[in-house]
């Protein structure tokens, strides 16, 4: 990996915990055949329990703890609901072993699930040390067991936390995950958080912290193909990772519950399918409430043999590819509508399913992906959210031998990989990310490594359009709520010229700018001798890498910001700025220029709005960007009327 042959040696001292759902020791992802010693300094162990065995840990995999209070005392202090689950820092659902060999899993060759994305397997940062804090369990993750494990992180001496948890956005003195970052963060650790999965909803975003990087997710320039041909000579496009046998070249016969009066017949839930009717057929079951490949199943155990998953408006066109546990296509919405049609009129429906394996340099790509959680933020409407986004469908990473591939209880398959889409998926890779960055730049705070990734994200895909987002029509395009700055690209992260940083003061300062008592800024800070002496008059005067612009009912909003050099002393960069017609954006000076490495530099952004009183625009969108011949440092702006 070209990237990492610049920080190998230094990635070695790098260590990220994983707070998730445990760790599979025995994955060839934790494999340490080419690491060094542990670090002198880590504090943390692998713990014993009655299925986890501490010499499974290594060089590689240097932590795994679990921390169960608020699970055992939410079920009464014992376990007598869930016996699967035990105290102990293995993974029995996957989740946890997928996320952390995202980030930082050793290479392995020959990686695949069910013969789809053949290849070699690595993590973003596969020198990089892995430590498991499992905070998960059947039921959830509980409030006091996310903050017991990041504070034993803290201890233990993570570099990088990964995080891809989360609920419902709150205030910064009742969200578990903004508290314990915070105190991550004083430590000199980055946070990187799952923006959420509940997009396309507007104002979705979790995870809003200023001090969390919070990361949304995209798709790959890889796909899983298969395809639907009914009875009509009409052939659909779709995908899935069904890995056995096929259905061959004949056709069966199709059904779709539409006119039943049991209505959870046509979304299939467990038992509204009638065996007599869909005995030896295809079922068309759309998408929504169950489990996808759950679908599969109730359509197995009704005597179906093969299963089309149709998205319905709630999902649109994205596709998002499983391992069914029969012969089984998700289409799109439109293809979806059309099957429907068909399968409810036609006298003698039939379908055959095929199945097209892995195709790799799909255009356009990367895509937002529907799921992923959208801005603004409502929690400070001046600042931006999600920063950032990466690859979050279709992720290849290691898996729990403890568990199939779906997930679900009947599924008897094991494999050692397994394809996953979330954005905790994407948020991993960002963790990997950081780690190198850390290695490269191990003086740069949490928030210079933040504006690194920010300032160099791309905002075009493989078709040199402005990225798109899937849960719009066509070739509709996404915005700053769905991308925050853009796609992440590492090797410019590497050297990104200028960075703005923000110190535990700079946060406090926003904190109160919020208006919070100072007992409940305490609950955030935990320093007893907190105090407001200095905030801003505005939360949006943080000294963020991204632009919240909210008018209300002001017509200027004028911003700080400060720039530190990270690039060749002497460097000069000018600015360039775009907007809608309806603002006016002035930066005052526009240029800026650094003498030494280290150098900081401020400016001043004046945003006036132009907006008619009958203008019905309420959302709009633009940037600045700071650049010379070596660097473009961009920083995306997002522009509403109200508050939000």
């Amino acid at each position: 990996m070209e990237l990492e042959s610049h920080v190998t040696q230094d990635l070695r001292d790098v260590i990220i915990g994983v707070l998730d759902t445990g760790v599979c020791p025995e994955s060839q992802s934790f494999d340490d055949s080419l690491m060094s010693d542990i670090p002198t300094r880590w504090r943390g162990e692998c713990e014993p329990s009655i299925d986890f065995n501490p010499s499974l840990c290594n060089k590689k995999l240097i932590g795994a703890r679990s921390f169960s209070r608020g699970y055992i005392t939410a079920n009464a202090g014992s376990y007598v609901r869930k016996p699967i689950d035990i105290s102990s820092p293995r993974d029995r659902d996957g989740h946890g072993t997928h996320t952390a060999t995202t980030a930082a899993g050793s290479a392995v060759s020959n990686a695949t699930l069910l013969g789809y994305a053949t290849g070699t397997a690595r993590g973003m940062a596969p020198q990089a040390r892995v430590a498991a804090y499992k905070v998960c369990w059947t039921d959830g993750c509980y409030s006091s067991d996310i903050l017991a494990g990041i504070d034993q992180a803290i201890v233990d001496g993570v570099d990088v936390l990964s995080i891809s948890l989360g609920s419902a956005s709150a205030l910064y003195h009742h969200d578990t995950i903004a508290i314990g970052a915070f105190a991550a963060m004083e430590k000199g650790i980055f946070v990187s958080c799952s923006a959420g999965n509940s997009g396309p909803r507007r104002g979705s975003v979790a995870n809003v912290a200023p001090w969390i990087m919070t990361v949304g997710a995209g798709t790959l320039d890889r796909d899983f193909p298969a395809y639907v041909s009914i009875g009509n000579g009409k052939r659909f496009d779709g995908v899935s990772l069904y890995g056995g046998e096929g259905m061959g070249d004949k056709p069966v016969g199709l059904v779709y519950f539409r006119e039943r009066s049991n209505s959870s017949s046509s979304i299939c839930m467990p038992g509204s399918l009638e065996p007599e009717i869909v005995r030896g057929k295809v079922v068309v079951c759309d998408r929504g409430l169950n489990g996808r490949v759950e679908k599969g199943s109730v359509v197995r155990d009704a005597g179906g043999v093969g299963m089309i998953l149709a998205n319905t408006a709630a999902s649109g066109e994205e596709l998002v590819a499983d391992s069914h546990l029969i012969p089984a296509v998700a289409v799109g919405r439109s293809a979806g509508d059309v099957i429907r049609d068909y399968a409810a009129s036609d006298r003698n429906p039939t379908a055959v399913l095929s199945f097209g394996g892995t195709v790799l340099d799909v255009k356009p790509s990367p895509v937002v992906a529907a799921f992923s959680s959208r801005g603004p933020n409502g929690v400070t409407n001046q600042i931006l959210k999600p920063d950032v986004i990466g690859p979050g469908v279709n992720i290849l990473a290691a898996w729990s031998n403890t568990i199939g591939p779906s997930g679900l209880s009947q599924d008897t398959r094991k494999t050692h990989f397994n394809i996953m889409s979330g954005t905790s998926m994407s948020c991993p890779h960002i963790s990997g990310l950081a780690a190198l960055l850390k290695a490269t730049h191990p003086d740069w705070s949490p928030s210079a490594i933040k504006s690194a990734l920010m300032t160099t994200a791309y905002t075009h895909d493989n078709t040199y359009s402005p990225l798109r987002d899937a849960a719009g029509e066509g070739e509709a395009l996404s915005t700053p709520w769905a991308h925050g700055a853009g796609h992440v690209d590492p090797q410019k992260a590497l050297s990104p010229g200028l960075v703005y940083d923000a110190s535990t003061q700079d946060y406090i300062a926003f904190l109160c700018s919020l208006d919070y008592t100072l007992d409940q800024i305490q609950i955030i800070v935990k320093r007893p001798d907190v105090n407001c002496s200095t905030k801003f008059d505005d939360p949006g005067q943080l000294n963020y890498p991204s632009f919240s612009v909210v008018f209300g009912g002001k017509s200027l909003v004028e911003y700080t910001r400060t720039l530190t050099n990270v690039g060749a002393e002497g460097s000069v960069y000018d600015v360039n700025v775009a907007g809608p017609s309806m603002v006016g954006i002035t930066v005052n000076p526009n240029r800026l220029v650094f003498g030494e490495v280290g150098d900081r530099q401020t400016y001043t952004v004046t945003f006036v709005s132009k907006r008619g009183v009958d203008d019905s625009v309420t959302s709009e969108f633009g940037s600045i960007m700071w650049s010379n011949e070596q660097h473009q440092v961009r920083s995306p702006v997002a522009f509403t009327w109200t508050e939000l």
